[in-house]
Protein backbone atom coordinates (compact mmCIF):
# COMPACT_ATOMS: atom_id res chain seq x y z
CA UNK A 1 0.00 0.00 0.00
CA UNK A 2 2.87 2.15 0.93
CA UNK A 3 4.11 1.43 -2.73
CA UNK A 4 1.33 2.06 -4.81
CA UNK A 5 -0.26 5.02 -3.20
CA UNK A 6 3.20 7.10 -4.02
CA UNK A 7 4.37 7.49 -0.66
CA UNK A 8 7.01 5.54 -0.20
CA UNK A 9 8.20 7.54 -3.35
CA UNK A 10 6.66 10.53 -1.51
CA UNK A 11 9.58 9.89 1.61
CA UNK A 12 12.65 8.76 -0.83
CA UNK A 13 12.34 11.59 -3.16
CA UNK A 14 12.25 14.20 0.19
CA UNK A 15 14.95 12.53 1.12
CA UNK A 16 16.95 13.09 -1.66
CA UNK A 17 16.07 16.33 -2.43
CA UNK A 18 17.42 17.40 1.29
CA UNK A 19 20.17 15.27 1.20
CA UNK A 20 21.06 15.52 -2.30
CA UNK A 21 23.99 13.49 -4.57
CA UNK A 22 26.60 14.70 -2.22
CA UNK A 23 25.33 12.40 0.38
CA UNK A 24 24.23 9.71 -2.03
CA UNK A 25 24.83 7.09 0.47
CA UNK A 26 23.75 8.34 3.47
CA UNK A 27 20.74 9.70 1.16
CA UNK A 28 19.69 5.52 0.21
CA UNK A 29 20.46 4.29 3.92
CA UNK A 30 17.76 7.14 5.59
CA UNK A 31 15.46 6.28 2.97
CA UNK A 32 15.52 2.48 3.61
CA UNK A 33 15.84 2.70 7.08
CA UNK A 34 12.73 4.83 7.58
CA UNK A 35 10.80 2.69 5.40
CA UNK A 36 11.54 -0.54 6.69
CA UNK A 37 10.68 1.14 10.34
CA UNK A 38 7.87 1.85 9.57
CA UNK A 39 6.72 -1.83 8.49
CA UNK A 40 7.35 -1.94 4.63
CA UNK A 41 9.24 -4.89 3.21
CA UNK A 42 12.51 -5.44 2.51
CA UNK A 43 11.88 -6.51 -1.07
CA UNK A 44 9.17 -3.46 -1.39
CA UNK A 45 11.94 -1.05 0.05
CA UNK A 46 14.75 -2.67 -2.42
CA UNK A 47 12.48 -2.46 -5.52
CA UNK A 48 11.88 1.22 -4.67
CA UNK A 49 14.65 2.57 -3.48
CA UNK A 50 17.39 1.04 -6.65
CA UNK A 51 16.09 3.37 -9.13
CA UNK A 52 16.79 6.70 -7.03
CA UNK A 53 19.75 4.75 -5.30
CA UNK A 54 20.93 3.92 -9.20
CA UNK A 55 20.80 7.95 -9.99
CA UNK A 56 21.96 9.45 -6.83
CA UNK A 57 25.25 7.01 -7.43
CA UNK A 58 25.69 7.83 -10.95
CA UNK A 59 25.80 11.56 -10.53
CA UNK A 60 27.78 11.19 -7.24
CA UNK A 61 30.20 8.72 -9.70
CA UNK A 62 30.18 6.63 -6.74
CA UNK A 63 30.14 2.43 -7.78
CA UNK A 64 27.19 1.14 -8.76
CA UNK A 65 28.84 -2.27 -6.77
CA UNK A 66 28.31 -0.98 -3.58
CA UNK A 67 24.39 0.32 -3.84
CA UNK A 68 23.57 -3.50 -2.83
CA UNK A 69 25.23 -2.95 0.59
CA UNK A 70 23.99 0.56 1.12
CA UNK A 71 20.23 -1.12 0.64
CA UNK A 72 21.06 -3.53 3.09
CA UNK A 73 22.81 -1.44 5.89
CA UNK A 74 19.24 0.88 5.86
CA UNK A 75 17.04 -2.09 5.47
CA UNK A 76 18.70 -5.80 6.84
CA UNK A 77 20.38 -4.30 10.19
CA UNK A 78 19.23 -1.63 12.57
CA UNK A 79 15.71 -0.89 11.83
CA UNK A 80 15.24 -4.81 11.22
CA UNK A 81 17.03 -5.92 14.66
CA UNK A 82 17.88 -3.62 16.81
CA UNK A 83 15.19 -0.34 17.08
CA UNK A 84 12.82 -0.42 19.82
CA UNK A 85 9.23 -1.13 18.90
CA UNK A 86 9.75 -2.03 15.11
CA UNK A 87 6.84 -4.20 13.79
CA UNK A 88 9.88 -6.39 11.71
CA UNK A 89 8.59 -10.11 11.94
CA UNK A 90 11.94 -10.59 13.48
CA UNK A 91 11.29 -8.42 16.17
CA UNK A 92 7.93 -10.16 16.98
CA UNK A 93 8.73 -13.89 16.75
CA UNK A 94 10.54 -13.72 20.21
CA UNK A 95 7.02 -12.52 21.98
CA UNK A 96 5.50 -15.07 22.80
CA UNK A 97 8.37 -16.88 24.20
CA UNK A 98 9.34 -14.56 26.32
CA UNK A 99 6.39 -12.53 27.41
CA UNK A 100 8.39 -9.13 26.23
CA UNK A 101 7.20 -6.67 23.51
CA UNK A 102 8.30 -5.07 20.72
CA UNK A 103 9.62 -2.15 22.49
CA UNK A 104 12.26 -4.86 24.50
CA UNK A 105 15.19 -3.04 25.87
CA UNK A 106 14.76 0.45 23.94
CA UNK A 107 18.29 1.60 25.49
CA UNK A 108 20.62 -1.16 24.20
CA UNK A 109 18.57 -1.67 21.27
CA UNK A 110 19.06 2.18 20.45
CA UNK A 111 22.88 1.52 21.02
CA UNK A 112 23.48 -1.40 18.94
CA UNK A 113 21.54 0.55 16.13
CA UNK A 114 23.97 3.29 16.13
CA UNK A 115 26.90 0.67 16.45
CA UNK A 116 25.37 -0.76 12.98
CA UNK A 117 24.33 2.82 11.22
CA UNK A 118 27.45 4.67 12.37
CA UNK A 119 30.17 2.06 11.63
CA UNK A 120 28.16 0.88 8.52
CA UNK A 121 27.80 4.38 6.79
CA UNK A 122 31.61 5.13 8.04
CA UNK A 123 32.41 1.62 6.17
CA UNK A 124 30.67 2.44 2.89
CA UNK A 125 32.32 5.54 2.68
CA UNK A 126 35.99 4.50 3.47
CA UNK A 127 34.94 2.33 0.17
CA UNK A 128 33.25 5.07 -2.13
CA UNK A 129 36.46 7.05 -1.33
CA UNK A 130 38.95 4.65 -1.90
CA UNK A 131 37.46 3.60 -5.00
CA UNK A 132 37.47 7.48 -5.96
CA UNK A 133 41.29 7.54 -5.18
CA UNK A 134 41.85 4.82 -7.74
CA UNK A 135 40.14 6.29 -10.26
CA UNK A 136 37.37 4.14 -9.94
CA UNK A 137 33.66 5.73 -10.75
CA UNK A 138 29.86 4.07 -10.98
CA UNK A 139 31.27 2.01 -14.18
CA UNK A 140 29.97 0.79 -17.06
CA UNK A 141 26.72 -1.09 -16.84
CA UNK A 142 24.04 -2.82 -19.44
CA UNK A 143 21.20 -1.32 -17.29
CA UNK A 144 18.26 -1.72 -20.01
CA UNK A 145 15.04 -3.22 -18.48
CA UNK A 146 15.82 -2.54 -14.87
CA UNK A 147 13.61 -1.19 -12.21
CA UNK A 148 12.21 1.99 -13.58
CA UNK A 149 11.92 4.64 -11.11
CA UNK A 150 8.29 4.28 -11.31
CA UNK A 151 8.26 0.53 -10.10
CA UNK A 152 4.68 0.00 -9.34
CA UNK A 153 3.41 1.32 -12.55
CA UNK A 154 1.75 -1.69 -13.15
CA UNK A 155 -0.38 -1.71 -10.37
CA UNK A 156 -2.23 1.90 -11.93
CA UNK A 157 -0.59 4.19 -8.98
CA UNK A 158 -1.14 7.65 -8.91
CA UNK A 159 1.79 9.36 -10.50
CA UNK A 160 1.68 12.84 -9.03
CA UNK A 161 3.70 13.10 -5.51
CA UNK A 162 1.73 13.47 -2.22
CA UNK A 163 2.41 16.24 0.42
CA UNK A 164 5.44 14.41 3.00
CA UNK A 165 3.95 14.82 6.03
CA UNK A 166 0.67 12.70 4.36
CA UNK A 167 3.94 9.97 3.22
CA UNK A 168 5.07 10.13 6.56
CA UNK A 169 1.97 9.95 9.00
CA UNK A 170 1.74 6.08 8.07
CA UNK A 171 5.11 5.29 9.42
CA UNK A 172 4.71 7.49 12.60
CA UNK A 173 1.37 5.78 12.99
CA UNK A 174 2.77 2.37 12.89
CA UNK A 175 5.40 3.22 16.03
CA UNK A 176 2.81 5.49 18.13
CA UNK A 177 0.03 3.02 17.96
CA UNK A 178 2.36 -0.18 18.63
CA UNK A 179 3.68 2.53 21.93
CA UNK A 180 0.06 3.29 22.82
CA UNK A 181 -1.01 -0.21 23.32
CA UNK A 182 1.54 -1.38 24.33
CA UNK A 183 2.11 0.68 27.39
CA UNK A 184 -1.08 2.73 27.64
CA UNK A 185 -3.79 0.61 26.51
CA UNK A 186 -3.20 -2.71 27.28
CA UNK A 187 -1.71 -2.37 30.76
CA UNK A 188 -4.43 -1.22 32.48
CA UNK A 189 -7.30 -3.37 30.98
CA UNK A 190 -8.35 -6.59 32.48
CA UNK A 191 -7.98 -9.43 29.92
CA UNK A 192 -8.28 -12.25 32.18
CA UNK A 193 -12.13 -12.41 30.75
CA UNK A 194 -10.40 -14.40 27.38
CA UNK A 195 -9.15 -17.52 29.68
CA UNK A 196 -12.99 -18.27 30.31
CA UNK A 197 -13.21 -18.89 26.11
CA UNK A 198 -9.36 -19.59 25.98
CA UNK A 199 -8.10 -21.73 28.53
CA UNK A 200 -4.75 -22.20 27.51
CA UNK A 201 -4.49 -18.85 26.24
CA UNK A 202 -1.20 -16.95 27.92
CA UNK A 203 -2.57 -13.28 27.55
CA UNK A 204 0.32 -11.87 28.50
CA UNK A 205 2.56 -13.58 26.32
CA UNK A 206 0.14 -12.18 23.12
CA UNK A 207 -0.59 -8.65 24.13
CA UNK A 208 2.82 -7.15 22.40
CA UNK A 209 1.99 -9.36 18.99
CA UNK A 210 -1.56 -7.60 18.94
CA UNK A 211 -0.47 -4.04 19.66
CA UNK A 212 2.01 -4.58 16.14
CA UNK A 213 -1.46 -6.08 14.47
CA UNK A 214 -3.19 -3.29 15.80
CA UNK A 215 -0.55 -0.69 14.58
CA UNK A 216 -0.45 -1.79 11.30
CA UNK A 217 -4.26 -2.16 10.65
CA UNK A 218 -4.85 1.51 11.69
CA UNK A 219 -1.53 2.46 9.25
CA UNK A 220 -3.61 0.14 6.36
CA UNK A 221 -7.17 1.94 6.97
CA UNK A 222 -5.20 5.38 7.00
CA UNK A 223 -3.98 4.67 3.94
CA UNK A 224 -7.12 3.66 2.24
CA UNK A 225 -9.15 6.65 3.71
CA UNK A 226 -6.59 9.55 2.57
CA UNK A 227 -5.28 8.11 -0.25
CA UNK A 228 -8.90 7.31 -1.59
CA UNK A 229 -8.21 9.48 -4.81
CA UNK A 230 -5.24 7.68 -5.45
CA UNK A 231 -6.17 4.66 -5.76
CA UNK A 232 -6.65 3.28 -9.76
CA UNK A 233 -7.12 -0.18 -8.23
CA UNK A 234 -7.08 -0.65 -4.46
CA UNK A 235 -8.67 -3.94 -4.79
CA UNK A 236 -5.63 -5.47 -6.63
CA UNK A 237 -3.38 -3.29 -4.21
CA UNK A 238 -5.02 -5.55 -1.47
CA UNK A 239 -4.82 -8.72 -2.70
CA UNK A 240 -1.29 -8.27 -4.00
CA UNK A 241 -0.49 -7.82 -0.72
CA UNK A 242 -2.22 -10.33 1.21
CA UNK A 243 -0.56 -12.33 -1.36
CA UNK A 244 2.96 -11.09 -0.57
CA UNK A 245 2.13 -11.76 2.76
CA UNK A 246 1.81 -15.64 2.34
CA UNK A 247 5.44 -15.93 1.78
CA UNK A 248 6.86 -14.81 5.42
CA UNK A 249 3.64 -16.09 7.32
CA UNK A 250 4.16 -20.25 5.45
CA UNK A 251 8.03 -19.65 5.96
CA UNK A 252 7.85 -18.60 9.40
CA UNK A 253 5.36 -21.33 10.17
CA UNK A 254 6.93 -24.62 8.45
CA UNK A 255 10.20 -23.31 10.38
CA UNK A 256 8.28 -23.94 13.65
CA UNK A 257 7.04 -27.01 12.82
CA UNK A 258 10.47 -27.99 11.67
CA UNK A 259 11.53 -26.52 14.83
CA UNK A 260 8.90 -28.65 17.02
CA UNK A 261 10.15 -32.07 14.76
CA UNK A 262 13.62 -31.57 15.52
CA UNK A 263 12.47 -31.01 19.15
CA UNK A 264 11.02 -34.36 19.10
CA UNK A 265 14.22 -36.21 18.42
CA UNK A 266 16.28 -38.28 21.02
CA UNK A 267 19.38 -36.85 19.25
CA UNK A 268 18.24 -32.85 20.14
CA UNK A 269 18.83 -33.69 23.66
CA UNK A 270 22.76 -33.84 22.75
CA UNK A 271 22.86 -30.89 20.41
CA UNK A 272 20.38 -29.05 23.43
CA UNK A 273 22.36 -29.89 26.36
CA UNK A 274 25.82 -28.69 23.69
CA UNK A 275 24.21 -25.25 22.50
CA UNK A 276 23.26 -24.51 26.32
CA UNK A 277 27.05 -25.45 27.51
CA UNK A 278 28.17 -22.60 25.69
CA UNK A 279 28.97 -20.53 28.73
CA UNK A 280 26.91 -21.91 31.38
CA UNK A 281 26.98 -18.40 33.46
CA UNK A 282 25.72 -16.27 30.56
CA UNK A 283 23.14 -17.47 28.61
CA UNK A 284 23.07 -14.50 26.75
CA UNK A 285 25.93 -15.51 25.18
CA UNK A 286 24.84 -19.19 24.54
CA UNK A 287 21.75 -17.67 22.76
CA UNK A 288 23.82 -15.61 20.52
CA UNK A 289 25.58 -18.03 19.69
CA UNK A 290 22.72 -20.54 18.70
CA UNK A 291 20.65 -17.91 17.10
CA UNK A 292 23.25 -16.44 14.70
CA UNK A 293 24.25 -20.53 13.83
CA UNK A 294 20.80 -21.63 13.04
CA UNK A 295 20.22 -18.40 11.27
CA UNK A 296 23.20 -19.04 8.67
CA UNK A 297 22.25 -22.82 8.02
CA UNK A 298 18.61 -21.50 7.17
CA UNK A 299 19.93 -18.34 5.26
CA UNK A 300 16.96 -16.51 7.18
CA UNK A 301 16.67 -14.42 10.58
CA UNK A 302 13.48 -15.31 11.04
CA UNK A 303 13.97 -18.85 10.30
CA UNK A 304 17.18 -19.15 12.97
CA UNK A 305 14.60 -17.22 15.41
CA UNK A 306 11.65 -19.62 14.82
CA UNK A 307 14.03 -22.53 15.32
CA UNK A 308 16.17 -21.81 18.31
CA UNK A 309 13.31 -20.29 20.04
CA UNK A 310 10.61 -22.89 19.48
CA UNK A 311 13.12 -25.78 20.72
CA UNK A 312 15.21 -23.92 23.45
CA UNK A 313 13.29 -20.74 24.51
CA UNK A 314 11.71 -22.10 27.16
CA UNK A 315 15.36 -23.45 28.46
CA UNK A 316 16.83 -19.94 27.45
CA UNK A 317 14.17 -17.94 29.60
CA UNK A 318 14.60 -20.34 33.08
CA UNK A 319 18.35 -20.20 32.06
CA UNK A 320 17.80 -16.18 32.34
CA UNK A 321 15.62 -16.41 35.29
CA UNK A 322 18.43 -18.14 37.26
CA UNK A 323 21.02 -16.08 36.24
CA UNK A 324 18.33 -12.75 37.26
CA UNK A 325 18.95 -11.65 33.22
CA UNK A 326 15.70 -9.94 32.19
CA UNK A 327 13.34 -11.62 29.45
CA UNK A 328 13.97 -8.20 27.83
CA UNK A 329 17.51 -8.20 27.23
CA UNK A 330 17.40 -11.97 26.12
CA UNK A 331 14.84 -11.13 23.11
CA UNK A 332 16.74 -8.24 21.77
CA UNK A 333 19.70 -9.62 22.25
CA UNK A 334 18.10 -13.38 20.30
CA UNK A 335 16.94 -10.76 17.64
CA UNK A 336 20.23 -8.95 16.85
CA UNK A 337 22.21 -11.98 16.86
CA UNK A 338 20.02 -13.33 14.51
CA UNK A 339 20.56 -10.85 12.09
CA UNK A 340 23.99 -11.42 12.14
CA UNK A 341 25.19 -15.10 9.80
CA UNK A 342 21.58 -14.76 7.58
CA UNK A 343 23.31 -12.99 5.10
CA UNK A 344 25.67 -15.37 4.61
CA UNK A 345 25.84 -16.07 0.10
CA UNK A 346 22.77 -18.50 0.03
CA UNK A 347 20.36 -15.85 1.85
CA UNK A 348 17.22 -15.41 -0.40
CA UNK A 349 16.83 -11.72 0.68
CA UNK A 350 20.75 -11.28 -0.54
CA UNK A 351 20.31 -13.36 -3.84
CA UNK A 352 17.26 -11.42 -4.80
CA UNK A 353 19.15 -8.22 -3.80
CA UNK A 354 21.61 -8.53 -6.11
CA UNK A 355 18.95 -9.55 -8.77
CA UNK A 356 17.72 -6.28 -8.82
CA UNK A 357 20.44 -4.38 -9.00
CA UNK A 358 21.87 -6.73 -11.99
CA UNK A 359 25.33 -7.19 -9.93
CA UNK A 360 27.02 -10.42 -8.96
CA UNK A 361 28.14 -11.81 -5.39
CA UNK A 362 31.78 -11.42 -6.90
CA UNK A 363 31.03 -7.66 -7.31
CA UNK A 364 28.95 -6.60 -3.88
CA UNK A 365 28.97 -9.36 -1.44
CA UNK A 366 31.98 -8.68 0.50
CA UNK A 367 30.52 -5.28 1.42
CA UNK A 368 27.13 -6.65 1.70
CA UNK A 369 29.07 -8.66 4.45
CA UNK A 370 30.55 -6.35 6.22
CA UNK A 371 27.23 -4.11 7.05
CA UNK A 372 24.96 -6.87 7.30
CA UNK A 373 27.55 -9.74 9.41
CA UNK A 374 30.34 -8.17 10.78
CA UNK A 375 29.26 -4.73 12.16
CA UNK A 376 26.14 -6.19 13.35
CA UNK A 377 27.81 -9.02 15.19
CA UNK A 378 29.69 -6.22 16.94
CA UNK A 379 26.58 -4.76 18.02
CA UNK A 380 26.03 -7.94 19.35
CA UNK A 381 29.15 -8.07 21.66
CA UNK A 382 28.69 -4.58 22.90
CA UNK A 383 25.01 -5.39 24.15
CA UNK A 384 25.70 -8.75 25.85
CA UNK A 385 28.46 -6.66 27.69
CA UNK A 386 26.38 -3.76 28.22
CA UNK A 387 23.70 -6.27 28.90
CA UNK A 388 25.31 -8.16 31.37
CA UNK A 389 27.34 -5.22 33.53
CA UNK A 390 23.93 -3.50 33.51
CA UNK A 391 21.10 -5.22 32.72
CA UNK A 392 18.59 -4.38 30.95
CA UNK A 393 17.72 -0.75 29.91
Amino acid sequence: MMADSGAAGTIANWITRVLGERHAILTVVLACGLLTYGGVSLFVVAFAIYPIARELFRAANIPKRLIPATIALGSFTFTMTALPGTPAIQNAIPIPYYGTNAFAAPGLGIIAAIIMFSVGWWWLNSRASKAKAAGEGYGAHNEDGEVSLDPVESAGAARDEMPFWLAIAPLVLVIGVNALFTYGIFPNIDLSYLNNEFPDLEVANQTGLWAIIIALLVSCAWLIVTCLNRWHNLQDTLNRGATGSMLPIFNTASEVGYGAVIASLAGFMIIRDTVLGIAPNNPLISEAVAMTTLAGITGSSSGGLSIALETLGSDYLQLAQQAGISPELMHRVAVIAAGGFDTLPHCGAVITLLSICRLTHRQSYLNIAMVTIAIPMLAVISIITLGTLFGSF
